[in-house]
Parts: C-alpha cells; sequence; structure tokens
C-alpha cells in the first residue's frame, strides 16, 4: 500500500491524495481545486500526477471547491468510477460544481476574446474551459451518498465509514477499514477539522484509532480568539463602520459554511435586540442557492440551532436582509452610498462579486473590510491581511485606504489545539502526515505536535510518494 500527494503539500487549497493498495486498487481522496497566484502551480488544475482513467474510487470529504473542484475535469479525463461523499456534501456539490463551470467557461471565453481581438489568426492560442457544466452533469451522476456513522463495503477488501468533522454542512472525516494479505490495516483522512461551539452544525466527531493518517494543518501555529469574543468584535465593527464611519462594512465569506454562519449569528443579534437597524445584502447567487441546501438537511444541525427553530422558524432570515441575486442590484451596491453590510464571495477575494466590492471600495476610508477566514498570501485577501498599501485589481493599481480587520474566530478550520484535540485518540498512528497548510505553519503543527507525544509525523511535498509499511 502506498500514498501519493497529488494537492494541498505545503499550500492550502487543491487537496488531492492518491492511494494505492497492493492489488492495484486506485483510491482518490478529495479532487481539489487550486486557488491562488504561485506561478509554479499556474497549470495544476490542468494537469495530474496520476492517470485519471486508473482511478478506480474518488472519496470526497466536503463540497468546498479546493476539495471538489476538479471533479469534473477528471471525469472529462476519464474517470468512470463512483464518488463517494455524506448526502448533504453530493448537495452542494450539485450547485457549487455548476457554478464553478460557470465560472470556466466565462474565464475561457473572455480570454478568447482578448486573444481574437489581439490577432483573428490566433486560434491555435484559443483556451478550453477546465470543464463545462455538461461535464458536471456527467460528475453528479457518479454520486453515491452515504450516511454518517455507518461503515459501507465500497469493495470487497475495503470499507469506509464518514464521521461529522465539523467543518460546513456535510463535511466528514475519512476512515478506510483495507484487508491486505491477510491483515486489517485502518487509513484514516481528516478532511478539514472544523471548531466545536460553532453555530448550526454539531461539533468535530473524533475518528477511529488508525495506522496511517492525512491531517489538515491549516492553523497549525496559532490559536484562534475566544467565541464570545468575535460576537462582541462583529458589533462593533458593524457600530464603527456603518454609524461612526457612515461606509459600507464588507465582509467577504465563502458561499458555504461561512456566509450562513455570518446570517445566523446576525439573526440571533436581530432577534435578541442588539443588531442596529442596519440594511444586510448577501450579494452571492451560489450562497442563495447554498442556504436553501442547508435548510434541506437538519441531519447536520446542533442542538443550539434546533431549540432556536422553536422561537424563530427561519433562521437564515430576517427583516432588513436581502439576498441578491440579480447582477444589476449588485452593481447598484458598488454605487450606493447608503451604510450596510455587505456579505459576498469570495472568501479570499480572488473571484466573484466581492471582487468588483473590494475595486470600488479599497480607496475608501469610510469602508471595511472584514476578513473572517483563511486567505492564502498570494490572493487579494491574504495581501491585505499582510499589510500592502496598493493593490492591483482589474488591471489598475489602487491605494489601500479603506481599514481591513480580522476575526479569526468566525473561521471554519478548527486552530492548533482544537486540531489537536481532535487528533489526540490516535495511539496506534505508524505516520501522520501533514497537508492543507503552507510550510512555515506545517513545521510548527509538528513540533507541536511532537511535544505532545505525537511523533512519526511527516511532511510531504507535491508528487511525493511514500510506502506504506
Amino acid at each position: 500500500m502506498r500514498i501519493k500527494f497529488c494537492g494541498a503539500n505545503q499550500f492550502v487549497t487543491g487537496s488531492c491524495h492518491l492511494l494505492t493498495l497492493d492489488n492495484g486498487l486506485r483510491i482518490l481522496m478529495d479532487c481539489g481545486l487550486y486557488q491562488g497566484r504561485d506561478k509554479s502551480l499556474k497549470e495544476f488544475n490542468r494537469q495530474w500526477h496520476f492517470d485519471p482513467a486508473s482511478i478506480d474510487i474518488v472519496i470526497l470529504s466536503h463540497a468546498h471547491i479546493d476539495h471538489s473542484g476538479r471533479l469534473p475535469r477528471l471525469v472529462r479525463d476519464g474517470f468512470r468510477g463512483q464518488i463517494y461523499s455524506t448526502h448533504a456534501t453530493r448537495s452542494l456539490c450539485s450547485i457549487m460544481l455548476l457554478d464553478s463551470a460557470k465560472i470556466q467557461e466565462r474565464d475561457a471565453e473572455y480570454k478568447n476574446k482578448r486573444i481574437l481581438k489581439q490577432n483573428k489568426k490566433n486560434r491555435k492560442k484559443l483556451v478550453r474551459p477546465l470543464y463545462t457544466t455538461r461535464d458536471v452533469a456527467k460528475t453528479m451522476s457518479l454520486f453515491c451518498g452515504i450516511p454518517y456513522d455507518q461503515w459501507m463495503s465500497i469493495r470487497k477488501e475495503v470499507s469506509l465509514q464518514f464521521r461529522d468533522a465539523g467543518h460546513i454542512l456535510g463535511s466528514a472525516s475519512v476512515t478506510l477499514k483495507i484487508e491486505e494479505q491477510g491483515q486489517e490495516k485502518l487509513f484514516g483522512f481528516t478532511g478539514d477539522i472544523g471548531r466545536p461551539d460553532r453555530p448550526i452544525l454539531r461539533d468535530p466527531q473524533r475518528m477511529p484509532k488508525v495506522d496511517y493518517l492525512i491531517c489538515e494543518s491549516t492553523y497549525g501555529d496559532r490559536d484562534h480568539e475566544g467565541n464570545p469574543e468575535s460576537v462582541d468584535k462583529l458589533l462593533e465593527v458593524i457600530k464603527y463602520t456603518c454609524f461612526q464611519k457612515k461606509g459600507k462594512l464588507i465582509i467577504p465569506a465563502f458561499s458555504v459554511g461561512r456566509t450562513q454562519e455570518l446570517v445566523y449569528l446576525l439573526d440571533q443579534l436581530e432577534t435578541a435586540g442588539r443588531l442596529p437597524k442596519v440594511p444586510v445584502y448577501v450579494d452571492s447567487p451560489l450562497a442563495v442557492n447554498a442556504t436553501q441546501i442547508f435548510g434541506a438537511h437538519p441531519e447536520c444541525y446542533d442542538n443550539d440551532l434546533n431549540e432556536y427553530l422553536l422561537m424563530d422558524p427561519n433562521p437564515f432570515g430576517f427583516n432588513d436582509l436581502m439576498y441578491v441575486r440579480n447582477v444589476e442590484v449588485s452593481k447598484g451596491l458598488n454605487t450606493s452610498k447608503e451604510p450596510c453590510i455587505i456579505i459576498s464571495s469570495s472568501g479570499m477575494m480572488n473571484a466573484g462579486r466581492v471582487k468588483h466590492h473590494l475595486y470600488n471600495n479599497i480607496d475608501n476610508p469610510d469602508s471595511t473590510f472584514l476578513i473572517v477566514g483563511y486567505c492564502s498570501p498570494s490572493t487579494p485577501g491574504g495581501m491585505l491581511l499582510n499589510g500592502i498599501e496598493e493593490i492591483k485589481l482589474f488591471g489598475e493599481r489602487k491605494p489601500v485606504l479603506a481599514d481591513v480587520i480580522r476575526i479569526d474566530s468566525l473561521s471554519a478550520h478548527g486552530d492548533r489545539h482544537e486540531m489537536y484535540d481532535f487528533i489526540k485518540n490516535q495511539k496506534r498512528l505508524k505516520n501522520l502526515f501533514l497537508v492543507h497548510g503552507e510550510r512555515d505553519t506545517q513545521m510548527a503543527f509538528k513540533k507541536f505536535l511532537g511535544k505532545r507525544g505525537i511523533n512519526g509525523v511527516m511532511v510531504p511535498s507535491l508528487g511525493q510518494t511514500q510506502v506504506l509499511a
């Protein structure tokens, strides 16, 4: 048995890990899109470290595009096996992959217009989209939904169990029970580890003890702020921006997970009479669709939300909240002078409508950008967090005059202590592989784990293969 690391190795996005059994069975865990501007990874999304047609099974930890976003490309390039996920992940992928395909198609159309404008004979240089909506339709036909906490035989020699990872709706850790040469081996993949006591979702559930574990490490070098402080700080930022400065509070947030958490928090504040009267816009068609899917999967809710539903049957809606689908309404928010809160995707500000809000507001000192999740250093969100004074957007350089504020405690990723708590029951580990993190962060987390008795920790590089004894 051997593992090959094919994505999110010493960087955060593009999760992809290939497990090959002694009998040749090939299991791919996640097939994510790289989201960033690292020049060395420019062709990552179009290249494979394996033959897609040779993959027998895909196991998907959750629906975020950096974990699921290359599945249609995998199918286009020859994969014909089954894709196993939780039921909620399957539901979310049906809208997220379609949205991603439309973005791929629009990007290709835009690039091709520029190429032909320069020279109509440049047809050989025309680009194809990474995948299309037709590829998504083929991909969704391969999905097989599995409930949490049940062992399912996916091959004669392999059984699969999902447990709730508490990261986003439907997110799961993956445990494989493998029979090889008369021995039972257990292989685990944490997926993205969520946080305890978060809104909406249940707390992360620890995995069974395994022999080999692939573990995320996004926040392996830090601890988050406490949850109560996050609500108070959010209120403080709202009052400062919308009432003191009379400006716009723009919150970049991923359409799935973070947006719903923010809306739920604001709904609770409004119900409690603590939220000042201010218009709130969720400016993301994908987030609107995702919120509807949240309502269809109460099996993922925690007890607090179930009890809140008895008091408020719509936890994702209140009087001053508007969900924006229409692009003209979205454009109108850019020219409007009214103080307001705009929640818009994407969370790293590298695509989507929020990039236009960034362009129109970053040079306005009355505006505030509130960062509530991880941003890769090469994305606009990451660059703003690193304190740049000028940013290039749509070919134009703009001074950074708006306030940029961060609230780590709203992150859906566990910090180093929360991740350690998730894996500290792993007493039979032979190897632990850190993925989904920047190298310096991973080395810090490796040291952190070593001090707590977890050894055999490796930080694999992209394309590295490791034989599992």
